[in-house]
Order: C-alpha cells, then structure tokens, then sequence
C-alpha cells in the first residue's frame, strides 16, 4: 500500500505535496519521495528512505522549485528494499516520465520479459512499478511526436491497461507537458481529483485520499473513474477521458476496514460512516450469538478501530473506555516489515491503562487479525493488567487469502486464520471468547455509503481474486512473503549497506 498525490499550481507546489505526503503517511512508511518541475521544463527532485519528515530537510525543500509536482510514500512489499525502490521512479525517453503508483501488478514477470525481448528496455529493479512506468513510457513513445496532445496522452493508457493486469492507481509527471493521472479499469485503489481556484487560472490536485485536499485549500471534484484517465497541461487545463472498453468500480474493501483515514471519503463512501456502521453489526451479531454476556466494557485497539468500537459500544449500551496510550512515533504495525519487529513494536507503540481493566471482562475491538502476533501479545498485556476476562472482536471477517493488489499481506500459510477455527484462533491469541465481523455484514456496511456499487474487492477473505493471473504467480508470491524470505532480504540489504 503506497499514499500518491500530484499538484498543478500556480506557483511553487513543493510544499504543498509535502503537507500532502504527510497527511499520506499512514500509507506507506518505508521511503519518501517528490520530484517538481519548473516553467522550463527543469526536473528537481529527492526521494530516499524513510518518513516524509526525515527525507526531506529544509536544505531539500529549498531546491525543490517547480509549479507542478507528484509525490510518493511507499509501503514496503514483497519486493526489494533501498533507495532504488523509492519513488517517483524516471525514464528520459520519451520526454522524461516520472512515476508515483499505488497497487500491484500480477502479469509484472510478464511484461518484465516483453519489454526486454521485444522492446529493449532494462528494468534496473524487480518493482511493479518500474514495469508499469516503461510500458506507459513504450506506449506514449510509439507516436513519435515532439509535442504529444491530450489524445496521444490517452492513447498510451489505453495501450497500458490492456496490457497491465492488476490494480494500480498512478500519477505521472511528463516533463514539459503536464501531469497525468490514471486508474486501473476496477478501481480497485482509490483516487481523487481536487480543485482551487487561483488568481490567474484553477489549480488541481489528485491524491489517494480526499483528506489531504482541505488542508492545502482544494475542495474535492470527485473520484477518479476505474479505466479514466486525466491530464492536467502545463496551462493548468484539466483534460479527461475514459481510457478502457470495460471497466467496473470494484473498491477494495479493505481501504475502509483498515488502511484509509477515517476523515476521506473514498468512491463516495464515507470511511467513517462505515466503520460506524461495521461496529454496529457486530453488536447486532453479539446479541444475536451471545445475548447473556457479561461484557463490562468495550476498549478499542488504536486507531483503525476506534469509531467501530464507539458505536458498539453505544448499541450495546456498555461503557466505552480507551485503556491504550498509543506512541505516535511507532509505525503501523500491519505493515511491520516481519514478524520479530512486529512482536517488539506492540510494546513499545502501546501502553496500558490498568485500572481500566483490573477486575473487568473486557471486549477488546480491533480492525482485523492477521497474523494473529499483535492480538495476542495485547491480550497477554490486558491479562496482566488485571482483566478477569478478554473477549475480542474484529472489524473484519477472518483474514484467510493473502492479497495480490498492493496489500503487502503475508503468505497464506502464515495468516492465523488460513487454517483454523474461530475457535482455534481464539484459543492461540488466548482470547476468552472471539467474535468476526461476517463478509455478508461488512459489504453491506460499506455498501450503504454508495449503493451504486455492485461489487468490492473482497479477495483477502474469500480467495476470489477479480483480475487475471500469471502463470504460478499465487505459489511465487506465497514464497516470497514467508517471514523468513522477508527476515533475510532485510538482514541482505543491511549488510549491503554497511558494505
């Protein structure tokens, strides 16, 4: 999972996508990055590892001069770590195209081979992203033309969905031309289109999430649709254009479960309304399995689910108490690179209140159970505080199918959930009593925000994935997610860096 955003100003926009990066900052936490260009077509930029706060130092800001800019912060996935992953990424031919992407391309190894064999293009890394950059870039550079119009914009992305299979959501910046914005033809990542108006001409901004455009001044225009493409010129106007024969919105569920701030609004579906609505069905569902319960307060694992605990809690007519003080410092620890850090972080991100657990049968709520190293290490702390008894319940159905669309899941064989019981899971994280979210409850709540939408991407929890696969692509994928793959590509890349 990656955070994107692109702005075209008036004036100098570098500041502007910094703010923004932070707002992102949730979505990735491996590395930063941002490249502007000037009224004269002359690139700056800087990316490198780390959090937007420490990538970019006032010494950087003060060269990043350009009236139109994107930017990126990068999850770390199953592909390799260092510099040279982080984005945007850049090819000179043709014009010179920066590229910031969120998502995941399943055909990568495909396309990898036939831009090599049949178009002469190395990739310099394993990433999805440099693969989708070159086919835009092949596509954009087979009109020839000094100075591509709008159309020949359109026509390589065109060319670009029907060879990329996958999700992606992208924003481009063509030096000299123009920013340009696309997504995949199911929508599966999100992406917004904000506007303001300037002295001289409107300004836009696209971005993963629409919370990032009130803070800079811009109101959001809409979604981007699943397959449309937009294309913002050097002048400032907005060209748009439906890029795909076949599209279909199909949001991954999982942006409004966990991985999107609470305050966007995501294909018109608000992520907080939502998440209300998911604490309000697991209640339902308690006092349909469980009417004589005993729970004596309900305490929120932070943040992802504190507005479904709060509104369970008030349907259940519990006292609602937060018995967690959270570090801000501490990264996510979803996205933890493997399984040890994860272990060590949950200390350290959390501390416990313990007079909000001495003596009482406490319902812990979180988004989702994953690996199943967080809950039951927080379960462990709340015994130790004194709980008489720990119920858990998750925002989310169990997690059984690892994810191929830019969600850096585990492999399959080490979600807690794969292979066992509720119960069974239960009984690791040593949970008195757990309780899921159902699948048919979760797409009805986010459902209700827009009932347009048909369709979700659900794939995490029913193996059922929307989009074409490669050849073996579920087993190459499973084998490099497994911790220990991960725990040596990280112990590989530390020692190249002391080397």
């Amino acid at each position: 999972m990656c955070g994107i955003v692109g702005i075209s100003g008036e004036t100098n926009v570098a500041n502007e996508i910094y703010d923004s990066l932070l707002m992102l900052q949730h979505r990735g936490q491996d590395a930063a990055g941002m490249v502007v260009c000037n009224e004269t077509g002359e690139l700056n930029s800087r990316k490198s590892m780390g959090y937007v706060r420490d990538v970019f130092q006032q010494s950087h800001m003060n060269k990043l001069n350009g009236n139109y800019g994107i930017g990126h912060v990068r999850y770390p996935t199953a592909g390799g770590a260092g510099k040279e992953f982080s984005q945007p990424m850049y090819v000179n031919s043709p014009y010179g195209i920066s590229l910031a992407h969120n998502g995941n391309l399943t055909n990568s190894r495909t396309l990898t081979k036939e831009l090599f064999h049949d178009e002469m293009r190395r990739l310099n890394t394993d990433s999805d992203s440099e693969v989708l950059l070159n086919i835009f870039a092949q596509e954009l550079g087979k009109h020839r033309e000094i100075n591509p119009t709008p159309e020949h914009v359109f026509e390589a992305v065109t060319e670009t969905h029907k060879r990329c299979d996958g999700a992606y959501a992208v924003i481009a910046l063509i030096t000299g031309f123009g920013i340009l914005a696309f997504r995949d033809t199911n929508g599966i990542r999100p992406l917004s289109l904000g506007i303001r108006k300037g002295k001289t001409r409107v300004e836009y901004m696209v971005a993963s999430e629409d919370a990032s455009f009130a803070p800079q001044g811009f109101t959001k225009d809409r979604d981007i649709a699943p397959g449309e493409a937009v294309f913002i010129n050097t002048d400032g106007t907005l060209f748009s254009k439906q890029c795909a024969k076949v599209f279909q919105r199909r949001p991954c569920i999982f942006e409004y479960v966990y991985f999107s701030r609470p305050d966007s609004t995501i294909d018109e579906i608000s992520v907080h309304k939502s998440r209300m609505r998911m604490g309000s069905k697991l209640a339902d569902n308690i006092n349909k399995s469980n009417p004589n319960h005993d729970i004596d307060v309900v305490i929120p694992i932070p943040d992802s689910s504190t507005t479904a605990a709060l509104q369970l809690a008030v349907d259940l007519e519990i006292p609602y108490r937060e018995g967690f003080v959270k570090n801000r410092y501490i990264g996510r620890t979803f996205i933890m690179p493997y399984q040890e850090e994860r272990k060590k972080s949950v200390r350290r991100k959390l501390n416990i209140l313990d007079l909000e657990f001495r003596g009482k049968n406490v319902l812990l709520v979180d988004d989702s159970i994953v690996r199943g190293t967080t809950s039951k290490k927080i379960i462990e702390m709340a015994k130790e505080a004194g709980a008489r008894k720990v119920y858990f319940a998750s925002a989310a159905p169990a997690i059984k199918y690892q994810n191929l669309y830019g969600i850096d899941m585990p492999a399959t064989s080490e979600l807690i959930a794969s292979n066992k019981t509720d119960e069974e899971v239960a009984e690791e994280i040593g949970a008195d009593w757990l309780i899921y979210q159902t699948l048919e409850d979760l797409i009805e709540t986010v459902h209700a925000g827009n009932p347009e939408i048909q369709e979700f991407e659900t794939s995490i929890f029913t193996g059922e994935y929307i989009t074409p696969l490669a050849e073996n692509y579920l087993e190459e994928l499973e084998a490099s997610r497994l911790d220990k793959v991960k725990h040596q590509r990280e112990k590989d890349f530390l020692q190249d860096g002391e080397d």
